[in-house]
């Protein structure tokens, strides 16, 4: 494929699993897209990949072995470089309890595995859009400032 025949891409996504089969899955899925795709498979990766480069959002597992994902969510808030980064968990723990942290320490969404391939991808959608709004929100105030 030539570069004029490339549709510019939707975004830059970081997805974090440490379970391949659900890293390279949402991959494809997102790939196929149209969305720039990198992936980490553990906390401290995607913690690292994110000061190489900003993604647009970050789907995020909440079980993984070194630091979970409510703990990466949480550094990743404290930090003014990436706390405007909207996190999307995705997670087989599907408690009331657990989404609810999820907010808590910052995300913006949950969406329990198994996952319907539809419902990812309306949602990453939907929150790209809102971020999309709100950054020409900001810009848009600091022209009136």
């Amino acid at each position: 494929m030539n570069s004029y025949s490339e549709k510019p891409s939707k975004g830059n996504i970081l997805i974090v699993d440490d379970a391949l089969n659900n890293l390279n899955l949402l991959s494809a899925i997102l790939h196929e897209e149209n969305y720039h795709v990198r992936k980490a498979t553990s906390g401290q990766m995607a913690l690292a990949t994110c000061n190489v480069e900003l993604p647009d959002l970050i789907l995020l597992d909440v079980m993984m072995p070194d630091i979970d994902g409510y703990k990466v969510c949480q550094q990743l808030k404290a930090n003014p470089n990436t706390q405007a980064i909207p996190v999307i968990f995705i997670s087989a723990l599907d408690d009331a309890l657990d989404k609810v942290k999820a907010f808590e320490v910052g995300g913006v969404d949950y969406i329990t595995k198994p996952f319907q391939i539809s419902e990812v991808l309306a949602r990453v959608e939907n929150q790209l859009m809102i971020q999309r709004l709100h950054n020409q929100l900001m810009e848009q105030n600091q022209q009136l400032l």
